[in-house]
């Protein structure tokens, strides 16, 4: 289920192959299923160019090696989960900003028949989050574009080893892609705020992703 930034969605009768979000043009996008390489070497030599000519390389090049191993290791732990697309804030000097990300994937339940098949959409999508994450955590519901979508909220501890030195507030949505049961879409908000992932910094990024998510569009083929 590729991204769709710019097309428009066609006939609602169509089948849904896509989505697309509206975000601020300083977000990069990396496909993760294909296309992955060249959208970091992208990144990388945008964010590299940037550097002052004459900077010493003693800083330099210290400097461009530790920004391409985070950028690299938080690739691969959104492909570790067979995520569809990373999406990380750029600053407008071209360094990457490691501190927030969205990550889009796609779960296929399988198929299931007799009464389990009529099994209620929102109990669904809970049985996903609860399998994901806490369940002690912020837990609504609502639509996106049509379609039935659970919002999750909590806060996660550090995890060092897994490249997370700091507690991160995280934000996930899932959604029943329409017309298709066994289809849902997650897309998951991860942020350390200021430092800390209940902070000022934090609630304000946390309501610009909501605002995020009300964009989102099916793409139907």
């Amino acid at each position: 289920m590729p991204p769709e930034q710019k097309e428009s969605v066609s006939s609602a009768s169509a089948p849904v192959t896509g989505y697309r979000l509206i975000l601020p043009d300083d977000w990069a996008q990396i496909p993760l299923r294909h296309g992955t390489e060249e959208a970091v070497r992208h990144i990388l030599d945008e964010a590299f160019s940037r550097i002052p000519p004459g900077s010493p390389e003693d800083k330099v090049g210290p400097y461009k090696r530790e920004l391409e191993r985070r950028f690299r290791a938080a690739v691969s732990r959104a492909q570790e989960g067979n995520a569809l697309d990373l999406y990380l804030p750029a600053r407008s000097e071209g360094s990457v900003n490691l501190g927030a990300s969205i990550v889009v994937s796609e779960t296929i339940l399988p198929r299931r028949r007799g009464p389990a098949a009529q099994a209620d959409p929102t109990d669904i999508a809970v049985q996903l989050l609860a399998s994901r994450g806490p369940g002690n955590a912020d837990l609504s519901s609502g639509e996106l574009d049509g379609a039935l979508a659970v919002r999750h909220e909590h806060t996660a501890p550090a995890d060092p080893d897994r490249g997370a030195g700091l507690g991160s507030r995280r934000v996930e949505y899932i959604a029943s892609v329409p017309d298709a049961p066994e289809r849902w879409l997650a897309a998951v908000f991860s942020t350390v705020g200021g430092g800390d992932p209940r902070d000022e910094l934090a609630d304000a990024l946390v309501e610009w992703f909501d605002a995020v998510m009300a964009t989102l569009r099916w793409r139907r083929g």
